[in-house]
């Protein structure tokens, strides 16, 4: 059980952290402060920086929720249903926070390099994806890029799946995440046409009905 003083600082990072994601959403990253949040929390620079040493340290706090939030739908999703299930509640949870998800799946940041263990947590994203992979039925297709993924599986975390799975898998990450990220970017806009209907054609291409659990 958590000292009265531990609780204060959960509440104290988590009021940080609330306002660091409204400061990127009006901002953007560029213009990330601790000086401008730590006046708009109500302490000192020194205040805050107990909490936050520097801007990379609250950088990695709000890339581990964001991870951690989509790990959990994620993993949610794949027990509830299937391919299908995991695909809009990817997207689901892109759409309600588009700030969020272009924070971990937009632009790199510039001269900044997460922490090992944020790794491991979008790795559980991907873990989920290959379970769900090879619980669907065998598309029966070998492709040549089978073949190199099988030599080059570190990234799987020794999941003992196929070499089609891995690719059924990464397939499945690069197109949602590709209509995705086109989308929350703004380069549909003026096109004419609904992202969302272009989202479904691209998962139906993927799988069909009979590959949900």
């Amino acid at each position: 059980m958590k000292t009265s003083r531990e609780r204060y600082r959960v509440q104290v990072c988590d009021e940080i952290k609330r306002y660091a994601w409204e400061q990127l959403g009006t901002t953007g990253l560029s213009a990330l402060s601790l000086n401008g949040i730590a006046k708009h929390v109500g302490m000192s620079g020194p205040a805050l920086y107990r909490y936050f040493p520097s801007r990379d340290d609250l950088i990695t706090d709000l890339v581990r929720d964001a991870y951690r939030s989509l790990a959990d739908v994620v993993r949610a999703a794949a027990e509830a249903g299937g391919v299908t299930e995991v695909a809009y509640a990817i997207r689901k949870w892109a759409l309600a926070d588009p700030q969020r998800y272009l924070f971990v799946y937009g632009t790199p940041i510039s001269d900044y390099r997460a922490p090992g263990d944020t790794t491991e947590i979008s790795n559980e994203i991907m873990a989920v994806l290959l379970r769900v992979h090879a619980t669907a039925p065998d598309d029966g297709r070998l492709t040549a890029f089978d073949g190199h993924l099988d030599e080059h599986r570190e990234w799987a975390g020794g999941l003992p799946v196929s070499a089609a799975v891995l690719r059924r898998a990464v397939t499945f990450w690069t197109r949602i995440h590709g209509v995705l990220s086109l989308e929350l970017a703004g380069h549909f806009a003026g096109m004419g046409f609904d992202p969302g209907r272009l989202f479904a054609a691209e998962l139906e291409q993927l799988s069909t009905k009979d590959n949900s659990r």
